[in-house]
């Protein structure tokens, strides 16, 4: 397929969609480290200068796609959290079943959770600072969001505290799904030797005991 350049918003709009599909299915079948902008071209039926023509770079759309399900996932987890919500449960209870909606939430979405761990590591390079200005205002945004949530649900927390809690919700996500999803190699030494189940992590259980912590000690002071 020969490539005609787009010249209208329209156009121009209706080949960043399709690189943006291209990219998103391709998520669905391997993780972020195999998503290369060779590949994405190649699925694309493009030349890798006309992919960069709509984005500066492999990082750039896939950051964007970041962006795209974190919205779609704090949209989710707002009508989740509100299913048998009842504000005249314990407080202790209340915080269980916010660490809990949220693991298991995040646990569902796998590709999401790929890209959050790849955002600070690899995203979040070979891109310019308008970017990075535009992805990281959405991400407050979604954070803001959350915390209200959060704060709904554990009227408790001070906003701030909430605001913190949802920070620290994020980055025990990347690290967990990073330790819980490890090379080969490694998966093999688990089996090799028990003593080392100390050190295989299941996703959504470490995440849901950190996130518990957190708002225990969060809820105390």
């Amino acid at each position: 397929m020969s490539f005609v350049r787009a010249h209208s918003p329209e156009q121009r709009e209706v080949r960043r969609n399709a690189i943006l599909d291209t990219a998103r299915a391709m998520l669905e079948e391997m993780p972020v480290s195999e998503v290369t902008l060779n590949g994405l071209s190649r699925r694309a039926c493009m030349a890798k200068s006309n992919v960069l023509r709509y984005f500066e770079s492999r990082e750039a759309v896939l950051l964007e796609l970041s962006a795209e399900a974190l919205g779609e996932w704090v949209d989710a987890l707002e009508a989740d959290l509100a299913v048998g919500f009842d504000r005249s449960d314990p407080v202790s209870s209340r915080a269980v079943r916010v660490a809990t909606v949220i693991a298991d939430s995040l646990a569902a979405r796998p590709v999401l959770c790929d890209l959050m761990s790849a955002q600070a590591s690899v995203l979040e390079h070979n891109i310019s600072t308008d970017t990075v200005l535009t992805y990281k205002r959405a991400s407050l945004a979604n954070i803001e969001r959350l915390a209200g949530m959060v704060s709904t649900q554990l009227p408790e927390l001070s906003g701030d505290d909430a605001r913190k809690f949802t920070a620290m919700a994020a980055l025990m996500a990347t690290a967990a799904w990073t330790h819980c999803h490890t090379a080969p190699a490694v998966v093999a030494a688990y089996e090799c030797d028990p003593a080392l189940q100390f050190h295989k992590l299941e996703f959504d259980a470490t995440l849901r005991e950190s996130l518990e912590l957190i708002l225990a000690g969060l809820l105390s002071r």
